[in-house]
């Protein structure tokens, strides 16, 4: 649906119909703008001549539209060819008198014969040709002051590829229709609402416009996505330096890969390819075995899941800025401050290590020093999970149990504290393993036998040593995957910081 609206005389005009109605609109609409007057009277003159003749002016008359089809995709030129052919033997004259065919094959075909996300993108340029030439008005007229130009979800029943394609050209074709014949040009401004993540990531990053509705006030929240350049600024010159790129980096990552967190409820941050594939496969179980009647399922939710590797906080202030509630799953990444005799005397040479070694005592994860300001290792062992809880108080990040914004990683569970995914994961599910080797190919033989063959062995070395490519792990292990009743992943367990992560995120 297109609506117009001309400031003054505001005018709104809602368009429907097919491609032949749409022609027969567009023929009347040149005809009382004195465009193409050549072509109209011609067809005019013409109007009782066989259809081979009507078909042949017709080519003429829509060459330009045709062309516009054809630029934005959808049909092979050497496969199919669009035409509008007269049909004046079985229709009225003046009205509905001409049919859009498809020639494939020496074969002719009517309109509904193609998808039907193709046709709504024809009628869409059909209409939007239609548009302009009444925003241009006849040459006798002067244009409005104002045009206002709305277009309402072009993503409807069209595949992914053809809404990149449509976004992509749709400023062209705007811009192509706003000068007249005589060298006059009209203001417009277009606004164009979409749920389609596919057409976010194709616009330009200053164009975005986020509306987001408060549920507790039923208010409606429009932020401007250039204001969040501001977000980047600092009156240090070093710190400025680096937000800029920080911002850089921002623009370029949702619009080229994550821009369906502009449409999310709830998010996701995770470290890599490894928690993306066994994620869902957790929140699932998570559902299943942590059922409540007065909360929605993670599966049933609007959660999109975002890989930042140990980077969440370069996010941050989009996720202030965006409002949505969000989780990060990371690490903890223990370590500890070694020194080291060299040549030039003694050196401080940092070292990971498990989260129970005697020296552990810091964490080098970046993440987590940016939002809790600290790097003792003590401190995150005896945060609680309300103590991970942050909200976002003018520039900083403080802990608040009612917060939008979680942190999780490794803690303590059946005795054992993992410094990592696997590390922790393994702790708990070395039965999963198995004995055979081959069932798990990523990983190491060698350690592989030796974490099996050992009630002592280490699952700290064991993910350290034996990991040899960690997406293909989390393949392995949904593979290896045992059903039993309703349950999809019965033979292994979901670790307690990411239980109680999902759990957290799972409320309203």
């Amino acid at each position: 649906m297109f609506t117009i609206r001309e400031n003054s005389t505001f005018d709104t005009h809602y368009f429907s119909g097919g491609l032949p109605h749409q022609t027969a609109k567009i023929y009347k609409r040149s005809d009382e703008s004195n465009e193409q007057i050549d072509a109209s009277d011609k067809f005019k003159e013409t109007l009782r001549k066989t259809d081979d003749e009507l078909s042949t002016i017709y080519a003429d008359m829509f060459d330009e539209l045709i062309q516009k089809v054809n630029r934005f995709g959808g049909i092979s030129p050497t496969d199919t060819k669009l035409k509008v052919a007269s049909t004046l033997q079985h229709r009225d004259l003046l009205d509905g008198n001409t049919t859009v065919m498809y020639s494939h094959d020496a074969h002719e075909l009517p309109e509904h014969y193609n998808g039907l996300g193709y046709m709504n993108l024809i009628s869409m340029i059909f209409d939007i040709e239609m548009v302009m030439s009444k925003f241009r008005r006849s040459i006798n007229e002067k244009p409005a002051a104002i045009n206002l130009f709305f277009i309402e979800e072009p993503e409807a029943h069209t595949h992914p590829q053809m809404q990149y394609i449509f976004i992509k050209n749709i400023k062209d074709l705007l811009k192509g229709n706003l000068e007249r014949e005589d060298s006059v040009t009209i203001h417009l401004q277009t606004v164009i609402t979409t749920h389609s993540s596919h057409i976010v990531s194709e616009c330009d990053f200053d164009d975005i416009k986020y509306l987001r509705k408060n549920s507790s006030s039923s208010t409606v929240k429009a932020k401007n996505l250039k204001s969040l350049q501001d977000e980047y600024k600092s009156e240090d010159e070093a710190e400025d330096i680096k937000l800029k790129k920080a911002y850089k980096f921002l623009r370029q990552y949702l619009t080229l890969n994550r821009a369906e967190l502009f449409f999310a409820d709830k998010a996701i941050f995770i470290e890599g390819d490894t928690e993306r594939i066994l994620i869902p496969a957790m929140m699932k179980k998570v559902d299943r075995e942590f059922s409540a009647p007065d909360e929605t399922p993670l599966l049933s939710q609007n959660i999109s899941m975002v890989e930042v590797g140990a980077y969440s906080q370069t996010f941050e202030k989009f996720i202030d800025f965006i409002g949505v509630k969000s989780l990060v799953i990371t690490d903890i990444d223990s370590q500890y401050v070694q020194d080291i005799n060299d040549v030039e005397g003694i050196k401080k040479k940092t070292k990971k290590c498990k989260p129970s070694d005697p020296l552990a005592d810091k964490t080098s994860n970046a993440s987590l020093k940016f939002f809790f300001n600290n790097d003792d290792l003590l401190f995150y062992k005896n945060l609680s999970i309300d103590e991970k809880s942050l909200r976002k108080d003018d520039a900083e990040w403080v802990q608040d149990p009612d917060g939008y914004f979680l942190m999780v990683y490794q803690v303590e569970e059946s005795g054992y504290h993992g410094r990592s995914f696997e590390d922790a994961f393994f702790s708990l599910n070395k039965g999963l393993l198995g004995t055979d080797a081959e069932a798990f190919p990523s990983l190491t033989k060698k350690h592989f036998d030796i974490y099996v063959g050992s009630d002592d062995a280490c699952p700290y070395d064991f993910a350290e040593k034996a990991v040899n490519s960690k997406p293909t792990l989390a393949i392995e292990i949904l593979l290896n995957s045992e059903k039993v009743g309703e349950n999809d992943f019965s033979n292994w367990q979901v670790p307690s910081y990411i239980k109680e992560g999902l759990l957290w995120l799972r409320k309203n």
